[in-house]
C-alpha cells in the first residue's frame, strides 16, 4: 500500500497501457541498461535524455528509441495528469490529479514526477540531461563511488 499525504491506495493493473516515454531499470538491471547505453552511436542518443541515482537508471525519450534490457519497465505522463508519469502497465486505483497535488506540495512543485510502485518511490524527472557517452561516464564514476 501506499501512501500519499493521508489517504491510503493501492496499484492496479492499467486497462490499456500508457504510451512508454521512459524506461526505469533498478539494480543489475541499471548497470546492464547503462552498459547498452555506452554502446550506442552518436545518432542514437539523439533526443534521449538520462537521469541516476545510486541504483537507478531513467532513459526518457520516444517509444521507439528506447533501449531494452532484461529487467527494466517503461513510464509515461499520465493521460488526465501529464505532470505525473507512472508506470504504463499500472495506476493507482485513486484519481491520479488528487496524487499529483498531493506530490507536488511534498516536493516543492518540482515537475514531472514518476511515481513507482516496485521500489516505492517518487522521482522528479526535472534535471534530465542529454544522453552522452562523458555522461554516462560520469554515471559509472558515481556507481563506484569516484564522484557526483
Amino acid at each position: 500500500m501506499s501512501q500519499a499525504n493521508s489517504f491510503a491506495w493501492r496499484w492496479r493493473a492499467r486497462a490499456e497501457a500508457l504510451p512508454a516515454q521512459a524506461a526505469v531499470a533498478w539494480g543489475a538491471a541499471a548497470r546492464v541498461l547503462h552498459a547498452r547505453l555506452r554502446q550506442f552511436e552518436p545518432e542514437q542518443q539523439v533526443g534521449l535524455s538520462v537521469t541516476a541515482s545510486r541504483d537507478l537508471l531513467i532513459v526518457v525519450g520516444e517509444g521507439a528509441a528506447l533501449p531494452w534490457v532484461d529487467g527494466i519497465a517503461y513510464a509515461g505522463p499520465c493521460t488526465e495528469t501529464p505532470g505525473l508519469w507512472l508506470p504504463t502497465l499500472e495506476e493507482p486505483d485513486l484519481p491520479a490529479d488528487l496524487i499529483a497535488r498531493s506530490l507536488e506540495r511534498q516536493h516543492r512543485g518540482r515537475q514531472p514526477l514518476l511515481l513507482w510502485p516496485r521500489p516505492e518511490a517518487v522521482l522528479p524527472l526535472d534535471r534530465l540531461l542529454p544522453l552522452s557517452q562523458p555522461l554516462l561516464a560520469r554515471i559509472s564514476a558515481h556507481w563506484q563511488g569516484g564522484g557526483a
